[in-house]
């Protein structure tokens, strides 16, 4: 069986965020996907099996991180789309059926890939008490982002607060549903970003996310808001570091980045 590893939002190896790849005739029982995910050890491992015509969408695509299954995932979903249009697999527009709903990957002329995924909704919430030292830092401002993702968003100082995080993950776990988006104003946004953050999901057995495609469906609107454009980009400022396009479309959002196949190889098991 074909296994790659992909790069995803990124242009060059060994950046963005890695994430497995499996295309399959159907899927298997849950264990196994569990257990090929968990041998992979990247944040995500994506499975996807082709639908018959006629389908609400193209492909079938779910996502498991080491210790389990989630509900969305952005850069393993770039990074599926990556391998069905690089191996000629599926050409053009690709609907995946997920437990998000229907989920579209366009490619671009210019080797990029747009996703679009549904707006996480924010609603401000008081800061939950720890959080601050479970982090390592006094945020400005807190937010639920809702079902789809159930991360916990925070706004920081600026843009070195974030980059200098170190916190607490067994502490961090108490504090959301899936994890804590800490983010940040860039100090310089003619180095190419509009905003930075940082993602920290041990809930689900990943203590930092390089570059979470999925966050960023919150981070989109809450930065669209605050500096007034609908079209911003977006630095994950981990230590493989990645770049998201976002694109505000009301109840939805559009994520572009680009992803590079790494590995290319069999799984035997």
């Amino acid at each position: 069986m074909r296994i790659r590893i992909v790069d995803a939002f990124t242009d060059r190896p060994f950046a963005g965020n890695p994430a497995g790849v499996l295309l399959l005739d159907a899927f298997p029982e849950d264990d196994w996907l569990q257990n090929v995910a968990m041998e992979v050890n990247h944040a995500e491992t994506a499975f996807a099996h082709r639908l018959p015509e006629g389908s609400e969408a193209d492909w079938a695509l779910r996502w498991f991180t080491p210790a389990a299954e989630v509900e969305m995932c952005g850069h393993a979903t770039l990074a599926t789309a990556h391998v069905l249009h690089t191996t000629g697999t599926h050409g053009g527009p690709v609907r995946f059926a997920t437990r998000s709903g229907v989920l579209i990957a366009t490619p671009g002329e210019d080797g990029s890939i747009t996703l679009d995924f549904p707006t996480a909704p924010l609603t401000p919430v008081d800061l939950p008490y720890g959080v601050a030292v479970a982090l390592g830092a006094e945020p400005r401002a807190a937010f639920d982002t809702g079902p789809n993702i159930g991360d916990l968003l925070l706004e920081l100082a600026d843009e070195k607060t974030v980059r200098g995080l170190a916190p607490d993950h067994k502490a961090l776990v108490a504090h959301s549903e899936r994890g804590i988006i800490a983010t940040a104003r860039a100090e310089e946004p003619s180095r190419g970003y509009d905003f930075v953050s940082r993602c920290f999901l041990p809930r689900i057995g990943v203590d930092e996310d390089p570059v979470t495609g999925s966050a960023h469906t919150a981070l989109a609107p809450y930065w669209s808001e605050r500096l007034g454009r609908p079209d911003l980009t977006g630095l994950q400022a981990s230590r493989r570091s990645g770049l998201v396009r976002t694109q505000l479309r009301g109840d939805r959002t559009l994520l572009t980045g680009r992803a590079v196949t790494v590995i290319d190889g069999r799984l035997l098991a």
